[in-house]
């Protein structure tokens, strides 16, 4: 009498095996895919946000002061310029404005850098008064519309900071964080010279 096969091996259907190995090739292919894609997407604290002005010449930033004086950021080519969206109900605003404040003192003696503000609304500009009294600063502040500011340079929230070279190119990037050590680390990157009590600490 011939041996009977098990009933589990005669029920299975033909090619079982061979479908739940492709299945499982598959989704390995999947995962390995997902864990590629985590491993080279940049994290959210970046200090190189990703940004579609970056390397770029800079947008039109042009408007009236809130001294009443027109601005118009072409007229800065030479320098560099150091343009900072915020808003005075803005906390983080705040924290940075100091380091800002250093930064634009720093190069005061050699008048290569400028540093130009941009309302990012809504905004009150009694609010906005009180904000550069109370954390300093004397650069330029631009109000009014401003809104098609934020948009040309793709700003969603602040604070936001871009440095744009003497030639116009926006260089780099900073959403909030932003330190006077860092702005003047880019500037020597890119072939500047840092404030005059930075040069020595920022080139080591």
């Amino acid at each position: 009498m011939e041996p009977v096969e098990p009933a589990d091996e005669l029920d299975a259907p033909r090619g079982g095996s061979h479908l739940a190995r492709t299945v499982a090739i598959a989704v390995g292919i999947v995962l390995i895919a997902f864990i590629a894609l985590l491993a080279t997407r940049k994290s959210s604290d970046s200090h190189s946000p990703q940004s579609q002005v970056l390397g770029k010449a800079v947008p039109a930033v042009v408007g009236t002061t809130l001294d009443g004086q027109p601005y118009d950021i072409d007229s800065q080519r030479g320098d560099w310029v150091v343009v900072n969206f915020f808003a005075s109900w803005c906390t983080p605003c705040k924290v940075e404005q100091p380091e800002l404040v250093k930064f634009a003192d720093e190069h005061a003696a050699n008048g290569d850098v400028k540093v130009v503000s941009v309302i990012f609304q809504p905004d009150d500009e009694g609010q906005v008064r009180e904000f550069m009294s109370s954390t300093g600063g004397s650069w330029p502040v631009v109000g009014g519309d401003t809104g098609s500011i934020s948009l040309s340079f793709g700003v969603t929230g602040v604070p936001e900071s871009y440095l744009v070279s003497p030639d116009g190119e926006v260089v780099a990037k900073w959403e909030g964080g932003l330190t006077a050590d860092a702005l003047n680390e880019q500037i020597i990157r890119y072939g500047g010279t840092a404030g005059s009590t930075t040069t020595t600490r920022a080139a080591k």
